[in-house]
């Protein structure tokens, strides 16, 4: 009681310091501060910035910090202040008293400390040092503002401060930073500079139709200006091009999205010809586990980068080096896809969802898995195991584990279609029983009508009978930045 009994004393005696202070200048501009944070609103516009940047850091980091305010939040106020019931200060005598609405809540712990807390915690883990500094140094004059306003002792402001903080921090247990998800590992062979610097002995093909082509025939020609560039018109043969290239390159390279690496890693795995992905648009998913995102990061990574062996899965005498799908999933991925560029990943998800699972939507399928019966409404198998749980997973730690990531939402008797929405959702913290996710290193699927329709990174095809799916570890080499 003697340590409880002194911290309150300090706690009021810091209190009167700073809240009886006159700092000139900052008398109008502290009290509209404060009221600015009101419900979070400070923090969903700056939010709102970051996502129309256009910047992918600064998207995750919106969608990381509204993430954490909507946890903090609701645990101040639902569950802290109902908890303590601390009276608020008087603000009697106070200079800003009249400047600013003393609220009815309880005082302890302070909500907008909080909120601020979460959101610049959440922001460090995204944004590069020059956005997230500036983040900090607003949320901690929000949190000072509560104290100098009259309306929260400081001791509030620190206790709501760390549940922002904490809040910021488990963000990471439901959706994984850049740091951990971005990038995966692969095993290293050897130095990428062992390729000839000018180019020699490489073939790039360059797919017309991918989004944002434009441009990058002549990025790779200017960085490598001895490799043969082809490029293939929209709507031409492209698969053909690619096995030609393949059949006289010492260093195959290939500008487009996922499909076209596909079609590349058909013809080099087993090979030792290393594979070059250069990414063109915003189906990259490959390319963005390599690190690799643009035509000019392609072309350092080639000089300065390494040679690192991949796995590959097989399925029907096709190659995927992402994942094949049966059911809503490819409809998921892309109604998200066409969205996240413009208003981040999770808002686009939640959209996505609501679109696939609406009426005239996605239905249930019959498949047998692994020689069992089964009704489901999306099964997803990955190359090498993907880190995040639910509807549309798109990240993995690692692209040579020898495993297939095999989930499946399953359609219970009566699992209607808010039910299928929560249970993606809830799958996400292990909440579903009806999501479950394994591994193996291989997989049977079929249809009871013998014809299976399957999506392999955005291409459907169908396949009559049993289509089994493998691995081949190890054995695709392909071109990424160092480290």
């Amino acid at each position: 009681m003697r340590l409880s009994s002194r911290l309150s004393r300090l706690d009021r005696r810091v209190f009167a310091m700073v809240a009886s202070a006159r700092l000139p200048g900052l008398e109008r501009v502290v009290p509209a501060l404060s009221r600015a944070a009101d419900n979070s609103l400070l923090w969903a516009g700056v939010a709102g910035a970051f996502a129309v940047s256009g910047r992918r850091p600064l998207r995750r980091a919106a969608t990381r910090g509204l993430l954490a305010v909507s946890l903090a939040s609701p645990l101040v106020n639902l569950v802290g202040k109902q908890a303590f019931r601390r009276s608020r200060p008087s603000a009697e005598g106070l200079p800003l008293a009249r400047l600013i609405k003393m609220p009815t809540s309880a005082s302890f712990p302070s909500g907008h400390s909080a909120s601020a807390a979460a959101f610049a915690a959440a922001v460090a883990m995204e944004a590069p040092r020059a956005v997230a500094v500036p983040v900090a140094l607003l949320a901690a004059a929000v949190c000072f503002s509560r104290v100098y306003t009259g309306v929260h002792y400081p001791g509030d402001v620190l206790a709501g401060a760390g549940i922002g903080v904490a809040a910021g921090l488990v963000t990471r247990r439901i959706w994984p930073d850049a740091a951990e998800a971005g990038h995966a590992r692969a095993a290293l062979t050897a130095p990428s500079a062992l390729l000839d610097p000018a180019g020699e002995g490489t073939v790039a093909v360059v797919d017309g139709a991918a989004d944002a082509v434009a441009g990058t025939a002549e990025t790779l020609r200017a960085a490598l200006p001895r490799a043969e560039v082809v490029e293939v018109a929209p709507g031409a043969d492209l698969g053909a091009a690619v096995r030609e290239a393949a059949s006289r390159a010492k260093v195959l390279a290939v500008a487009g999205g996922d499909a076209v690496v596909n079609l590349a890693a058909q013809e080099a795995a087993g090979a030792a010809t290393p594979l070059l992905v250069v990414p063109t648009g915003v189906r990259g998913r490959f390319a963005r586990a390599l690190g690799v995102e643009t035509a000019q990061e392609a072309a350092e990574a080639y000089r300065n980068g390494d040679l690192v062996a991949v796995d590959v899965g097989e399925v029907a005498g096709r190659t995927f080096v992402n994942s094949v799908s049966v059911g809503l999933y490819q409809a998921l991925a892309e109604s998200r896809e066409r969205r996240q560029s413009r208003i981040g990943t999770w808002p686009a998800l939640f959209w996505a969802l609501a679109e696939v699972l609406g009426p005239g939507g996605a239905r249930p399928v019959d498949l047998i898995v692994d020689g069992v019966p089964r009704r489901v409404w999306t099964v997803f198998v990955g190359n090498c195991r993907y880190e995040a749980r639910g509807g549309a997973p798109a990240r993995r730690q690692r692209l040579e584990d020898g495993l297939l990531d095999i989930r499946v939402l399953a359609a219970a008797d009566r699992l209607p279609r808010v039910r299928v929405f929560l249970s993606l959702l809830a799958a996400r913290v292990k909440l579903s029983r009806h999501y479950q996710q394994w591994q193996a290193d291989t997989l049977c699927l079929s249809a009871p009508s013998g014809r299976l329709s399957l999506a392999r990174d955005g291409e459907t095809f169908t396949v009559t009978g049993e289509a089994e799916f493998t691995k081949r570890p190890r054995s695709l080499l392909v071109v990424r930045p160092s480290g």
